[in-house]
């Protein structure tokens, strides 16, 4: 059998078990397969440590409770699947433990899959402390699910999931077949991992269901697990079905919800919610039928709209099964909902979404706020939620429009780590004291490390000195390690070849009193380009462009021409970049298809006869709902004679899936700049913008276009010297422009 195979244990009933349960150790693919003609119900097979590459695990057979058909790692995590591998159960009490999935990605549509056909499903069968890491397919919009759970009974926990890249869920329930629903699976005790924003819809931790089965039972319980820095897209859980159950939760530093999407009859409860000031991060949403929302603590929340601590939505009237069914008989007690921006109730309300909630209670709530900004809003009709002992802590109007009970109290946190009134009278209101949050060390594997806060600029402390010359930049780039720092003394580099990134680097000139700061020139298209885990730093330098060729696509900084897995940053700081005229079109950074930055920045720098744009982050126009740069800013810089937009973002489509992208220019000059382009900025469905305190001279005009959602607009402060007024256009809502524009000043003349 050759090293990259699929391997069938196929064992027998219970009927022919052996006496004696045997473990048979099996050190490769030829081994294993030997293997299988001996095993019986009972025995366990076991991988020995080491590298497994290419393999296409398939388990499937019928053991028993207390006898179960057993696959383990010799060691618990010395057992690496890589290449292209994958994990497929059937039958019946089957246990899978201790393997890693790393450094490759599953050929098929899940990496582990509860069956091994159509016809072959998982029943009462379990994994556990399995890792998958970083093992996404290589194109980002190549969809598949990490885990897809099938049949009945089964369970999913004690695992390690973190780095999810691609597009799809990381863990599905499926209800595609009679036989998986109802199926009372339990997902429990699992650590969920970073996974950064995916820039589409598809970026889900968790679903339950779709909208074509979300009539069905699926009544799966999802508890006690650790939801870190899940950032995929707006909704975190996602049910789509009947009867789940999410309980004991945390969720930490999470942009987005706990959204009960479709279905009815879901609880939740005692789930903590730790935003930590980080944006977007929510709470729960809810949406449908007789859902339970109860004893569940909300703290450092940063999310408004569908992203606020508690959303309660609007509805469409005979909705759909896809799109959004009213609100009734919700039940939401005894929750907390402390420091953070926002409660949304009946949320979303538009022409579609006019079914405001009905048949509904809000009672022993507790809400606590010490901003001046109001905690609630109200977007539609809210008589049928029934307001009953909520209690408001906080500024007098942050509860406008609602009866709510306002009392004065300190909050002191408790041993558990979170926050209670201290006024005796008020034990019974909110979140239950006996709350435990769920700790890092009670989910997951002990064997397999969580990651940190992510790798920052310079962060292996490590500074080389690099002396001016030709290719000597070039060569220091080669020899640097992750995180790392190139010094570069005054003078002038030459570099000959493009340079390829793959890790992160911070690239500055060392200060010389009486010199220059160095001065980079390059003689290929392009002077660096980002690949695979490449995060770029440039710092106290001018890059001049006089050398390079005339070549189609022209760019300092330009992403390979292969999809990119991982989100990537691009610091400038204080760097002139100049001569960039060799052709009609020659950019400073352009983002191609396929890639996303989690953050662009652009500071206290200047830049002078581009004959392209600066930022070019609009390769997306297929209109699937995807963007090139989550955040965007350009602050305090300078432009001058620049051909294209100093910033150009696509965000096409009307999918609500993303928060982003966000573009802040503040305190900017921008001198002759997009006149060949025809705008100065180019912003096309980006969600948040503010362009402020700019001074714009002899400019095409900024052009703004809202194309989804709540876009958050607003132009102020800015002077317009020569140049039109700001265009902002709405493609998919009726009704003038949803801009905030004040203090703009037009040839010295304040606007109207």
């Amino acid at each position: 059998m050759s090293m990259r195979g699929v391997l069938w244990l196929v064992l027998v009933s219970a009927t022919a078990m052996p006496l004696h349960a045997e473990d048979f150790l099996v050190r490769n693919q030829d081994e294993y397969a030997r293997a299988l003609k001996q095993v019986r119900v009972g025995d366990a097979i076991v991988l020995a440590n080491g590298e497994w590459r290419d393999f296409e695990l398939v388990v499937t057979g019928k053991g028993t409770s207390d006898k179960p058909v057993v696959v383990r790692s010799q060691e618990a995590g010395k057992v690496f699947l890589t290449g292209q591998s994958s994990l497929r159960i059937g039958g019946e009490h089957v246990h899978v433990s201790g393997l890693v999935f790393k450094d490759g990605y599953s050929p098929r549509g899940e990496v582990i899959a509860f069956r091994r056909s159509k016809d072959d499903v998982a029943h009462n069968s379990r994994v556990s402390e399995v890792v998958i890491d970083h093992f996404s397919k290589p194109d980002r919009f190549d969809d598949d699910y990490w885990v897809g759970l099938f049949g009945r009974n089964n369970r999913f926990d004690h695992n390690h999931l973190v780095g999810k890249t691609n597009q799809g869920v990381t863990l599905a329930v499926r209800l595609d077949s009679e036989e998986s629903r109802e199926n009372g699976h339990r997902i429990d005790h699992n650590y969920f991992g970073p996974r950064p924003v995916l820039g589409s819809n598809g970026g889900e931790t968790i679903r339950i269901g779709t909208s074509q089965y979300s009539m069905f039972r699926s009544g799966t319980v999802i508890e006690n697990n650790v939801f870190d820095r899940t950032d995929g897209e707006v909704e975190i859980i996602s049910s789509k079905s009947n009867g789940n159950v999410f309980r004991g939760n945390l969720f930490l530093r999470s942009r987005g919800t706990l959204t009960l999407r479709h279905g009815d009859d879901a609880l939740v409860e005692r789930n903590v919610f730790m935003g930590h000031g980080k944006d977007y991060t929510g709470g729960i949403r809810v949406i449908n039928r007789n859902q339970t929302v109860r004893g569940n603590y909300m703290e450092g929340l940063r999310g408004t709209g569908f992203a606020s601590a508690l959303t309660v939505m609007n509805g469409v009237p005979n909705s759909p099964v896809n799109r959004y069914v009213q609100v009734e008989n919700a039940v939401i007690e005894g929750n907390t909902v402390v420091d953070s921006t926002r409660v949304t109730l009946a949320g979303g309300a538009s022409a579609e979404r006019s079914a405001p909630p009905v048949n509904s209670v809000m009672r022993g709530n507790l809400f606590v706020t010490d901003g001046d900004d109001p905690l609630f809003r109200i977007e539609d009709d809210i008589s049928g939620i029934a307001m009953q002992a909520n209690v408001i802590l906080g500024a007098p109007n942050a509860s406008e429009g609602l009866s709510l009970d306002r009392r004065t109290a300190n909050m002191v946190r408790a041993a558990n780590g979170l926050l209670y009134p201290d006024d005796p009278a008020l034990d019974g209101v909110g979140a239950p004291r006996d709350l435990r949050p769920m700790q890092l060390s009670q989910v997951g594997v002990a064997w397999y490390a969580k990651p940190g806060d992510g790798e920052k600029f310079g962060a292996s402390g490590k500074v080389h000195q690099v002396a001016p010359g030709e290719d000597t930049l070039a060569l220091a780039v080669d020899a640097a390690g992750d995180g790392d720092v190139l010094m570069l003394a005054p003078g002038n580099y030459v570099v000959h070849r493009a340079i390829g990134l793959d890790k992160s680097l911070t690239i500055r000139s060392a200060k010389a009193e009486g010199r220059a700061p160095a001065t980079i020139r390059f003689t290929r298209p392009s002077l660096i380009e980002l690949r695979e885990g490449g995060n770029l730093q440039l710092a106290d330098l001018t890059i001049d462009g006089e050398l390079a060729p005339d070549s189609v696509g022209n760019a300092v900084i330009r992403t390979t021409a292969f999809p990119l897995q991982n989100n990537m940053r691009v610091e400038f700081d204080r760097v002139n970049v100049r001569n960039l005229t060799v052709n009609k079109s020659f950019n400073v950074l352009a983002l191609g298809k396929g890639a996303l930055a989690d953050r662009i920045s652009i500071r206290k720098s200047a830049f002078a006869d581009i004959s392209g744009g600066v930022v070019a982050a609009d390769t997306e126009t297929d209109d699937y709902g995807r963007y090139n740069v989550e955040y965007l800013d350009i602050v305090d810089s300078q432009f001058a004679n620049v051909g294209g937009p100093i910033a150009s973002v696509y965000r096409g489509g009307t999918d609500e899936s993303t928060f982003g992208p966000f573009v802040t220019i503040t305190g900017n000059a921008i001198a002759n700049a997009g006149k060949t382009a025809g705008a100065s900025v180019h912003l096309h469905g980006v969600q948040t913008v503010v362009i402020a305190r700019n001074a714009f001279a002899a400019s095409a005009p900024v052009r703004i276009a809202h194309t989804v959602g709540t876009p958050s607009t607003r132009l102020e402060g800015n002077t317009f010297a020569g140049t039109p007024a700001p265009e902002v256009k709405e493609l998919n809502h009726d009704g003038p422009p949803r801009v905030q524009i004040s203090a703009n000043t037009f040839d010295g003349k304040a606007a109207k």
